[in-house]
């Protein structure tokens, strides 16, 4: 069996990248790749049997996703919620539900066929780093769920379970970054805990006359509320 794996180069995704390896006998080839937002992909001549993307930011060519029998991705978000802004669009529409997908990979992203979702519960005072933290607890039981049954050479099943939208975008995402001063106190508030996790490209900002002031430190907003 050949496996392309495709990754991040967070601890999490090193933990999945040793639980490949360990799980996979000599007669198996493995290739991984591992790379962050704005990374280029890497030229490779590749055909195999799975590719498994785990948080990987690559939007894979057709013409790679071509040469593996089946292509699969793992989206820390369930259908609801495609593309990007996931945890921070859940939060800010409250809900009550959140979860992961497994899902074959097309062209366009967050669009092929649904294998498996695992969901578990949100909570009131969920905030980004909350709700992320628990997701990679639940994407990581999906993923050796999946995985699994790869090694086993078992069918993959075929969830009911359809994308609701078309993928969220980065503009989408920005714009609920945006705060201006017409928004009462409760929006604010709502749109900060929904948007603020430290070390990120985008962080929660404050229009006035065309200044754009970014906030960096939730806590401080918080306790001045």
């Amino acid at each position: 069996m050949k496996i392309l794996l495709l990754t991040k180069t967070s601890d999490i995704c090193r933990e999945m990248q040793d639980y490949v390896k360990t799980n996979l006998s000599e007669k198996d080839e493995l290739l991984i790749f591992e790379g962050e937002f704005g990374d280029t992909f890497p030229k490779i001549e590749w055909k195999g049997d799975y590719i498994l993307s785990f948080l990987s930011s690559w939007i894979l060519p057709e013409e790679l996703l071509q040469k593996a029998k089946i292509s699969l991705n793992f989206h820390p978000a369930p259908p609801k919620y495609p593309g990007i802004g996931c945890y921070n669009f859940a939060i800010y529409n409250k809900d009550r539900e959140y979860g992961v997908t497994c899902h074959h990979m097309i062209s366009r992203v967050d669009s092929g066929k649904i294998v498996k979702v695992l969901t578990f519960p949100m909570y009131e005072d969920d905030n980004v780093a909350k709700l992320k933290d628990r997701t990679m607890d639940y994407l990581v039981k999906l993923f050796q769920e999946v995985f699994e049954l790869i090694l086993k050479r078992r069918n993959l099943p075929k969830s009911n379970e359809q994308w609701v939208r078309k993928p969220y975008t980065r503009k989408e995402f920005q714009e609920l970054c945006r705060i201006t001063p017409d928004m009462d106190d409760e929006e604010i508030k709502l749109r900060v805990r929904a948007t603020f996790f430290p070390g990120v490209r985008d962080l929660p900002y404050i229009e006035i006359s065309g200044s754009k002031i970014i906030l960096e430190e939730y806590e401080t907003i918080k306790a001045n509320s």
